[in-house]
């Protein structure tokens, strides 16, 4: 890749192995940001080149969809989780690498966490942390631009914890936050929590709805100026205690 945004079209992403585009690059501020407004992401383990990928279908979450179950409200009610947006990005991001490694190996590398948290420093990308008494437990990180919100990862150190965050995300988008959280691919564990999966076409389709142009022309500007965008505006959205997602 010579420019951050020669991206092939995602018309020739591969069907096996399922929506790998391309491969090499870096993974600077601007590439990252011109791949997720197309709905294209890294995935690699190194020492492997950067991979690209564009899978079809797409796992999504429509915050309207999530599914709490019995069991995670009487968990939110016992374990009296607190909840907070960026206040421990870089943590989270190593939380979710040592959980990954600990299972199945991990593509949250040292390059990627320094490239996540860049993201993080100038705005595109978050974290939201779950607690217990101060302690972090669980949480999930992502890129958010405009209304679309790229989950990338997520751990729990106590049961529940991640679900959590991410009914917690969910919340937000009800409140008009969110048109629609990525998940990038089927787990069931997702599907269990109200995630599916569409069409990539109808994806794109959607981020296009979703990611204005006036944002996305701020949002470059920020990049190549080095420059934090403005705080999210869903902070605020945000309940301080997990219980009051169920009010």
């Amino acid at each position: 890749m010579s420019s951050i945004a020669d991206f092939p079209d995602t018309d020739t992403a591969l069907e096996e192995p399922n929506g790998l585009l391309a491969m090499g690059g870096d993974l600077s501020p601007g590439r990252l940001l011109e791949a997720y407004a197309r709905g294209i992401f890294p995935w690699f383990s190194e020492p492997d080149p950067i991979l690209w990928w564009t899978p079809d279908p797409r796992m999504v979450l429509y915050p309207a969809c999530f599914h709490a179950s019995k069991s995670l409200k009487k968990s939110i009610k016992k374990q009296r989780f607190e909840i907070s947006l960026n206040g421990a990005f870089e943590d989270v991001m190593a939380a979710c690498a040592g959980a990954r490694q600990a299972s199945e190996g991990t593509w949250i590398s040292p390059d990627m966490q320094s490239a996540y948290s860049h993201l993080h420093t100038l705005g595109l990308a978050h974290s939201l942390e779950v607690r217990v008494a101060g302690e972090l437990v669980g949480g999930l990180y992502g890129v958010c631009l405009d209304r679309v919100f790229f989950g990338e990862s997520m751990f729990s150190a106590v049961t529940d914890a991640s679900k959590t965050a991410l009914f917690a995300l969910a919340a937000v988008g009800q409140q008009g936050y969110f048109d629609l959280i990525d998940c990038q691919v089927y787990s069931q564990h997702l599907a269990r929590l109200g995630a599916e999966e569409i069409a990539r076409k109808d994806f794109e389709t959607a981020l296009s709805r979703a990611i204005n142009s006036d944002y996305m022309t701020t949002a470059r500007e920020a990049v190549s100026r080095c420059v934090a965008l403005e705080p999210a505006k869903w902070q605020q959205a945000l309940p301080r205690v997990a219980s009051d997602l169920l009010l």
